[in-house]
């Protein structure tokens, strides 16, 4: 195993009924922003709930923050927080609305930087000063509501950049299981699909002795696997179900599985450019990426192949080369059964097109990914030819 550090600042509130705790959270005397999407939240009765646990907080609203949380629509509220001299954020939403929040926390109080160097010079992890968030979670998916992580998109020029800070850990998470009852089942789907490659970023790499990570890893996989009937089923919803995505969504990516351990992450990286150029859902992305990443990549991720075939896909034969074809197999055949794509065709995207702007654009910002960093943008085409 690998030395490490590890740290995770984030409190989670977890259970029904958990949005009234906002109340005892947020400081009293703060003027909070409360930050969230296209107003679904209002018809679900989130909106209510939180607003009723804040009625005595000074509270100014920001709404419209998109999926993938477009550079532009965060500059207004980055704007408008400094305006109101804002001093806590509240995320109520997914992983797109705490993406943004965490942006927004970092860039307000950074008059001097400009917002955009935060995510393409990495001055990030340079900044001293952010705003206070904590979050309420109503899409599992990107576990961003127990991390440091954020992902942000700029429309305008076709890009998405991710950043990381400690100083953008939630203070606290409210994770109630009965907020994702009104989601609809592209979106379960989608979330089943982000947690499990959250874990393969970290878990598909090459052995390092590091047993504990291994079985967590594991672990989450199985359980992702079994849960998945159970999670998308609609009428009426079965809130254990919904309690176990929940949490292993957030779990796939606290980075307690990525400790000591080598990660990959080419993955999302082709994926990122993908919704960039194409407007795919971010698991979407992932999903017709990953089996191929993996069949391109089969030599030198050989050992954990078959370990993960052995282990979560049941695929027990001892002709290895044979084991490996099962297991990538079985890995798109689990996406497909909940409904979810594993072809640029299927999205009627043209994989040679796809290929030539992701290598374009990997190769004119000297982009290198992946466990051994050896996936260059040569590379990310050849896994691209190969979703069709």
């Amino acid at each position: 195993m690998n030395d490490f550090e590890f740290y995770n600042s984030t409190r989670i509130i977890f259970g029904k009924g958990s949005i009234a705790k906002l109340s005892k959270r947020v400081p009293k005397k703060a003027t909070v922003m409360l930050l969230y999407g296209g107003g679904s939240i209002k018809e679900n009765g989130v909106y209510d709930q939180v607003i009723s646990a804040l009625k005595k907080h000074n509270v100014i609203e920001f709404g419209g923050i998109e999926a993938n949380p477009d550079y532009a629509t965060l500059l207004k509220a980055i704007k408008q927080a400094r305006k109101k001299k804002v001093d806590f954020l509240l995320a109520v939403g997914g992983g797109s609305v705490i993406d943004g929040t965490k942006f927004v926390a970092i860039a307000a109080p950074n008059a001097d930087v400009e917002p955009w160097d935060i995510l393409t010079r990495g001055l990030a992890k340079e900044l001293k000063q952010a705003l206070p968030l904590g979050t309420v979670l109503t899409l599992p998916a990107t576990g961003s509501e127990f991390n440091h992580n954020s992902v942000i998109s700029r429309r305008e020029t076709e890009e998405k950049y991710s950043f990381a800070s400690d100083l953008v850990f939630p203070k606290f998470s409210i994770l109630d299981p009965e907020t994702t009852y009104s989601l609809p089942k592209n979106q379960l789907r989608n979330g089943l699909v982000d947690a499990y490659v959250h874990v393969t970023e970290q878990y598909l790499t090459y052995p390092a002795g590091a047993i504990v990570q291994d079985r967590q890893s594991e672990a989450l996989l199985l359980a992702i696997i079994e849960m998945a009937p159970a999670v998308l089923k609609m009428d009426p919803p079965d809130y254990n179900a919904r309690a176990n995505f929940m949490w292993a969504c957030s779990n796939a990516l606290n980075h307690l599985i990525g400790v000591g351990v080598p990660q990959d992450w080419a993955t999302h990286r082709i994926g990122h450019e993908l919704t960039a150029l194409y407007g795919l859902a971010h698991a979407e992305s992932l999903a017709v990426v990953l089996p191929w990443l993996l069949w391109y990549k089969r030599d030198q991720k050989r050992d954990k192949l078959l370990q993960y075939g052995y282990r979560v896909m049941g695929q027990k034969t001892q002709k290895y080369s044979e084991r490996i074809d099962r297991t990538i197999e079985a890995t798109a055949a689990f996406f497909q059964s909940i409904g979810m794509p594993t072809t640029l065709t299927a999205f009627g995207i043209d994989p040679d097109e796809a290929a030539a702007r992701v290598q374009a654009r990997w190769e004119a910002r000297g982009w290198v990914q992946g466990e051994y960093r050896d996936i260059t943008g040569a590379d990310a085409a050849a896994i691209l030819l190969l979703s069709r």
